[in-house]
């Protein structure tokens, strides 16, 4: 019997997992959504144990549906969300919520350490800007606010990491998601002790650092019996979503670029060395002695997600798209700004909003729903252009996430960035590629590059319009200026509302 491979990917709004063979067909999925929690203004948390009970549950389901015998499996890859700071005891107990990469409570932290240490002096080694929505101002928030807590923790976990705890019983941090640590030397993917000691962060609080397709340890009897699962199963470190993802939509070599279309959006170009840009995101690839330098926006699919159910009126996905397709390019100077939850890069602005400029009585709902698809390929644009100005140029994307279904919405894309867009099977890029490393790590796979040429399939081409994309360039001007204009009534609002001082 062929030997399979089991992917489990810890989203914002749900965990999928997924059955593969070795040729990456999908053989059964599931997916099982949880809550975000919002206790105070700029704190989005959720609950880590919540993922474990869907994940279960979602197992048992994938096994079922696809009739699969647990023994067939022969290692399993965990990816998730970035950015977590998941406090646990000894016993491997969760012992608070974990602030998600939406957060911004430590933002007047980030302002202190970053006057105190100075930019360069954190920036050269992480290759990350101090922002309130990595792990490190987190973990300092912890130590600040919650000491009780702090002191209880015997690690802080990231969300793939808590997962592979509740399977193996073993603790873990896979590189990929070093980068939200600053203490992590982004160029020699190891703990800079010095710069931890300083920040007041004992390393004790974080486990041993693994390559992403390590096996950290076997599914136990009690996980076994939670899930469905054969006790004994190799279990991978996995990694970050996004750069699971990047492999599972085939970017395995310098050069190559994901666009991303799940909750949030963005790219990650794939670099063979650490370049980074203060307004962009460097880590580490979920394959050894590669880099990815990435723009991530909150604004992704989780736009379209979020104007389906307020504005929507019944319609479906494909409904609404099909309106936007009947708006010509630019939707008439109806402009979107996707920051539905503060923005990340480039602008790092936990203030801003999102924004609809330049409607009237003559724009309808698809001018609205064109506007918020451009809005997130603007976004995207953006981040690619920032990327520039680092030395660093994609040249052909590959889309991956929910939002590469859409027809519509990757032709927008396209046309915006002047750039031809290929997509794979792009609903399972992100557990494939988790799952790929498990089979890397098994030895299913003798490389990375033999795994993604067995598992991988282009399914279409996007080429730009390039009377589209000189309509584009005004647009995005304006797009940029727009946000130019509002930021600091954005921060003034925020003020007023004691969101900050």
């Amino acid at each position: 019997m062929e030997k399979l491979l089991l992917g489990i990917d810890i989203g914002t709004s749900a965990c999928k997992v997924a059955i593969f063979d070795q040729k990456g067909t999908v053989l059964a999925q599931d997916s099982q959504g949880y809550k975000l929690y919002y206790p105070n203004p700029g704190c989005v948390e959720q609950n880590p144990d919540e993922w474990w009970e869907r994940v279960c549950i979602a197992i048992q389901n994938t096994l079922e549906k696809g009739k699969i015998n647990p023994s067939d499996i022969a290692g399993i890859g965990i990816d998730g969300q970035s950015w977590s700071a998941i406090p646990v005891d000894k016993a491997g107990n969760c012992l608070h919520n974990t602030p998600i990469w939406m957060d911004t409570r430590a933002r007047q932290i980030c302002t202190r350490v970053t006057e105190e240490f100075g930019f360069d002096t954190i920036f050269d080694i992480a290759g990350n800007a101090f922002e309130p929505a990595y792990t490190t101002p987190k973990l300092l928030w912890f130590k600040e606010n919650m000491p009780h807590i702090y002191k209880e923790t015997h690690q802080f976990l990231q969300s793939n990491s808590f997962i592979a705890l509740k399977l193996t019983g073993s603790p873990s941090q896979d590189k990929s998601q070093g980068y939200g640590l600053h203490f992590f030397d982004a160029k020699t993917c190891s703990y800079h002790s010095g710069l931890a000691e300083a920040l007041g962060i004992s390393l004790d609080k974080i486990p041993e650092l693994y390559d992403c397709h390590d096996i950290v340890g076997f599914v136990t009897k009690e996980a076994a019996h939670l899930t469905g699962l054969k006790e004994g199963t190799p279990v991978v470190a996995g990694g970050l979503d996004a750069a699971c993802g990047t492999l599972g939509a085939g970017v395995y070599k310098p050069g190559q670029t994901q666009e991303q279309g799940g909750q949030a959006g963005g790219m990650s170009i794939c670099l063979d060395s650490a370049v980074s840009h203060p307004k962009l995101i460097l880590s580490p690839h979920v394959i050894p002695n590669l880099w990815l330098l990435q723009g991530g926006s909150v604004g992704g699919g989780g736009v379209l997600k979020w104007f389906h159910k307020e504005l929507g009126g019944g319609l479906s996905f494909d409904e609404l798209t099909g309106l936007a397709d009947k708006i010509s390019a630019g939707s008439e100077d109806v402009i979107f700004l996707p920051y539905m939850a503060g923005e990340r890069s480039p602008i790092w602005d936990a203030d801003a909003k999102g924004v609809f400029y330049g409607l009237g009585f003559d724009k309808t709902k698809a001018h609205m729903v064109r506007a918020a698809l451009e809005g997130v390929a603007y976004s995207l644009e953006h981040n690619l252009r920032t990327a520039k100005e680092a030395g660093v140029e994609a040249n052909e994307l590959i889309a991956m996430g929910g939002s590469a279904n859409s027809l519509v919405w990757t032709q927008i894309k396209s046309d915006v960035t002047g750039k031809t867009i290929k997509v794979p099977t792009s609903d399972t890029a992100t557990t494939l590629g988790a799952a790929i490393l498990a089979g890397v790590g098994v030895g299913l796979y003798g490389s990375f590059e033999e795994a993604v040429n067995t598992t991988i399939v282009m399914t279409r081409e996007h080429t730009p319009n390039m009377e589209n994309h000189e309509k584009y360039k005004a647009s995005m001007e304006l797009y940029l200026q727009l946000y130019q204009d509002l930021k600091d009534t954005f921060r003034d609002r925020s003020i007023k509302k004691g969101q900050i001082k």
